[in-house]
């Protein structure tokens, strides 16, 4: 049985859901409270915008929360819907921030060094995605990286395979790569419950993409990803967007049908006489309804899925400034 006050949902006798507006198409992110013996375990912390520390405040409020109360901060990856607020909740309750190594390696590099202008604009370049629009989109980026602080001063590492003891509970911490390359999931198998982070979602894909920064073949890992989380018995998912996920066999054969008759839709959009990503996105995506946020996650999902057709032998794709896809 689950209670519902406006943001604030029980999941069960020690899990919370804290649901945080988010300023895009898709318009909030899950983030969870775990009540444990010596505190409270933040997992996941929103972007941080005013209605966001907003919501923070109205479920620790709820729920009698004070800043001595928090024991720990844990982020499945970082990309900032999940990372936003985590500098700023460090700063309210002095809390240590954990995530795994690549992860933190991915938020030196794109949230606290990184030029997202020319970051964008480099794989933008390489889709043959005209320079005007590139510029839209890499200025969208730094208006995001700016809703990152402030970052957190203290992080720990935690590796793939750790048991974290939160209250009663034992979660395993799983690697999960594809959407992001260091993302963390988090498995009680006792009860049989996942937090799932981003990778598996009830309603909508993660998006899978190639960017400058992104390890090799990120389809590739994510649907690898998704043929090892078959083998765990799920009673109920806790994901990072929609609602909790009570079909977790059902869902997995979802998403990879998903990506299965997309790649098919990729390659029927390349020709004998080479396509650019940028031309197979649009035809997929339709720009024309989206806005630069959304055309950004539009290019490099299309990249990922020719660049994993090009690896398995189905597409030539040839590197001469921009990249042009061919049918074998």
């Amino acid at each position: 049985m689950t209670t519902e006050k406006k943001s604030l949902t029980q999941i069960t006798d020690d899990i919370y859901q804290v649901r945080l507006p988010l300023p895009y198409a898709l318009n909030h992110v899950n983030c969870y409270l775990l009540r444990g013996d010596d505190g409270w375990t933040i997992i996941d912390t929103g972007l941080n915008t005013s209605q966001g520390r907003a919501g923070w405040q109205a479920a620790f409020d709820t729920l009698g929360i004070g800043p001595d109360d928090i024991d720990q901060i844990i982020l499945t990856h970082v990309h900032p819907d999940h990372y936003g607020m985590a500098g700023w909740l460090q700063e309210w309750c002095g809390a240590t921030v954990w995530l795994s190594p690549r992860e933190a390696e991915l938020a030196k590099q794109v949230w606290v060094h990184g030029d997202l202008v020319n970051i964008t604009a480099e794989i933008f370049a390489v889709a043959g995605i005209p320079r005007d629009t590139a510029q839209k989109a890499g200025m969208a980026a730094t208006e995001t990286q700016r809703l990152t602080l402030p970052h957190p001063q203290t992080l720990k590492l935690l590796e793939p395979g750790t048991v974290l003891d939160i209250g009663q509970r034992h979660f395993k911490a799983i690697h999960a790569p594809g959407h992001s390359d260091g993302q963390l999931i988090f498995y009680d198998a006792e009860d049989r419950l996942l937090l799932s982070g981003d990778q598996v979602l009830i309603k909508i894909t993660p998006n899978i993409g190639l960017w400058s920064f992104t390890e090799a073949d990120p389809l590739g890992r994510y649907l690898a990803s998704l043929r090892e989380l078959a083998t765990l018995e799920v009673r109920m998912a806790l994901p990072g967007h929609g609602s909790v996920i009570n079909s977790w066999q059902g869902r997995l054969a979802e998403l990879q049908q998903h990506h299965a008759e997309r790649l098919e839709k990729m390659l029927a959009a390349v020709n004998d006489t080479g396509v650019t990503p940028y031309q197979v996105s649009d035809h997929i995506f339709n720009f024309a309804g989206l806005s630069m946020h959304e055309v950004r996650f539009a290019v490099v999902e299309t990249m990922a899925h020719l660049e994993y057709l090009v690896d398995r032998q189905r597409l030539h794709r040839e590197k001469n400034g921009v990249w042009l896809y061919r049918q074998i």
